[in-house]
């Protein structure tokens, strides 16, 4: 069954107060990025990646390949003023008519092996998965008389990959509002179809501040020799 994974990389470092996107932010050597399509590709080499870059990107991009040697296979799509316009732009350029697809953050470089392959799987037999932690904080909950306590156990942090077949996220993305929704998983489930949770892992971040790259950089030290540091390594099929 054939794979496709949409990357969006919507950042504009304004969070992380540098002066480029945060996905172009060195992570070991190289622009972040890099490292969250190279967990798909060693997953899967013949994953299909679609990269959703906002518009005017493109240039820097394709120069930051050319300096690190960047030769993963991939096509671009650009982006919209809104994270599901992006996600259709990207949808937009998948020609097959089967097959699942994965939609992943950009900013998310620590995406286990695990947490891919399972979340194609599910997508494969047929349903829609999407990763998730527990909570270990407690939580409350702010209404209109103060706050009251949430139970943390009804509650799950959602991550990326969300996999889908690829017709669901196709007729999800048929509805109207589609360009309103910041979660691909509401939008399928908006469009009727039920939801699977299985297990993220911890290290997959979502790097939006300072603090999350140092952290990023501290867990990439801790991964396996070679699968960040690998600096020009070659993709050629």
């Amino acid at each position: 069954m054939e794979r496709f994974v949409i990357i969006v990389a919507g950042g504009t470092g304004q969070r992380m107060g540098a002066g480029i996107p945060k996905q172009f932010l060195p992570l070991c050597g190289r622009p972040l990025l890099m490292h969250t399509m190279e967990a798909f590709h060693r997953f899967d080499a013949k994953t299909r990646v679609v990269l959703v870059l906002p518009a005017g990107q493109a240039v820097l991009w394709n120069e930051l390949c050319t300096l690190h040697g960047f030769t993963l296979p991939h096509k671009l799509a650009e982006g919209g003023e809104t994270r599901g316009i992006s996600v259709r732009n990207g949808l937009d350029t998948i020609s097959a008519t089967g097959g699942v697809v994965a939609v992943h953050d950009g900013a998310r470089p620590l995406v286990s092996q695990e947490t891919i392959a399972t979340g194609f799987a599910l997508a494969e037999s047929g349903k829609n998965a999407v990763p998730a932690l527990p909570l270990t904080d407690s939580l409350r909950i702010i209404d209109g008389n103060g706050t009251r306590a949430l139970d943390r156990t009804l509650v799950r942090r959602v991550q990326t990959p969300q996999c889908f077949p690829l017709y669901v996220l196709r007729m999800a993305y048929d509805h109207p509002d589609f360009m309103h929704f910041t979660d691909d998983a509401q939008l399928v489930e908006k469009a009727g179809f039920a939801i699977t949770l299985y297990e993220g892992n911890a290290e997959n971040i979502k790097i939006t501040a300072p603090f999350d790259l140092k952290l990023a950089g501290l867990l990439a030290g801790g991964m396996t020799p070679g699968l960040l540091s690998q600096q020009n390594r070659q993709y050629d099929e």
